[in-house]
């Protein structure tokens, strides 16, 4: 097998593997679900050291330091994943570290989509991965405004700035779609991106990654992130042309929470919420604007075994949210932990697009 093909192969299984073992990540069954990777690692290895041993051209030089960094990138991950299954007791911290690596891999690879046909497909959603006419429109270009990922003061090691990902689809002259997605409590926007960039690209929607401020949210001075969030609505909307129907907020854990907090206040730009593995506790919705609230489209997801946020919660919330008027879509998913569920964003979109 051509050494260069083998080494895709072989990175794009392992990104697979890591994405599917963060979307099961749950701190009890971390060595079970963590124990198939090794396999996979020795085979990314492998096929990186017979990559690395060819004589490459200087003209070749850029293609394969990304490929390299990609997957040392990816094995960094397996290595911090294989590492947290061992620490028992405290499996949850050293995990979400090595789920931080797991996005530097994907973003590490993402270059590559515009030079391997395979990398391009893998970045779609699985059922448009065999449409080449929406590839042909995604293929790399030239672009003003710019298209593509893009960063701004985002930094893994600074607070307030934002990640962006606009298609490289995009046509000024239609409305897109807007995700603005909102990590969780310690997280990143710029690592954070990368749980929605699949969806993104396939749908033409324009993605906004922020970081926080503080090293999470302000659900106790809302008004500072509120703040933040409208001030990169508001700079990305004069780029780029937002479909005003369609503004999704979402988030992850305090990002969730932090979706309810700013999309239920009476000025919020956002049109739907989707907030997953959230706190919502009675004394938030309590203080939230009803007239905001009757008829906002929300669609809840939480995993019936949250370590974190127990179920009970989500359920209080669902009550409280259907007296309340609002248009609620809840989703609780039996295996699911306290961990993203990148396999409901197609449902999440399905729904946005839809209403």
């Amino acid at each position: 097998m051509d050494v260069t093909f083998d080494l895709v192969v072989r990175l794009l299984f392992t990104l697979e593997r890591l994405e599917a073992i963060a979307r099961r990540m749950h701190p009890p069954a971390l060595p079970e679900v963590v124990a198939p990777l090794g396999a996979e690692a020795a085979a990314l290895r492998r096929a990186l050291d017979a990559f690395l041993a060819m004589d490459w051209p200087d003209a070749e030089a850029e293609f394969r330091d990304r490929a390299e960094y990609a997957a040392e990138t990816a094995l960094a991950a397996c290595e911090g994943l294989q590492e947290a299954a061992t620490a028992l007791e405290t499996r949850a911290r050293p995990a979400r570290g090595a789920m931080h690596q797991v996005a530097r891999a994907v973003e590490a690879a993402y270059p590559l989509a515009a030079v391997v046909p395979a990398v391009s497909r893998w970045f779609l959603e699985p059922s448009r991965r065999s449409d080449d006419a929406l590839l042909d429109r995604l293929a790399p270009r030239s672009a003003n405004p710019p298209v593509g990922v893009l960063h701004a003061d985002n930094e893994t090691d600074t607070r307030g700035g934002f990640s962006l990902y606009v298609p490289e689809s995009y046509d000024p002259s239609v409305a897109a779609p807007l995700i603005m997605a909102l990590h969780g409590g310690s997280g990143h926007g710029r690592l954070f991106l990368w749980n929605w960039v699949r969806e993104a690209r396939s749908r033409g929607a324009i993605l906004v990654a922020p970081t926080a401020l503080g090293a999470t949210w302000s659900m106790m001075a809302p008004e500072a992130d509120n703040a933040h969030l409208a001030h990169i609505l508001a700079l990305v909307s004069k780029h780029y042309r937002i479909d005003p129907a369609h503004r999704l907020l979402t988030g992850m854990s305090d990002g969730g929470t932090f979706t309810m907090v700013s999309g239920m206040h009476e000025g919020s730009p956002f049109t739907h919420l989707a907030p997953a593995a959230a706190s919502i506790h009675p004394l938030l919705l309590s203080m939230a604007d009803p007239a905001r609230l009757r008829g906002l489209p929300i669609y809840m997801i939480h995993g019936a075994i949250d370590w974190l946020f127990p179920v009970e919660t989500a359920r209080d919330a669902q009550q409280s949210l259907l007296e309340s008027g609002a248009r609620l879509t809840y989703r609780e998913i039996e295996d699911l932990s306290h961990a993203y569920p990148r396999d409901e964003n197609t449902a999440i979109l399905d729904w946005l697009l839809e209403s």
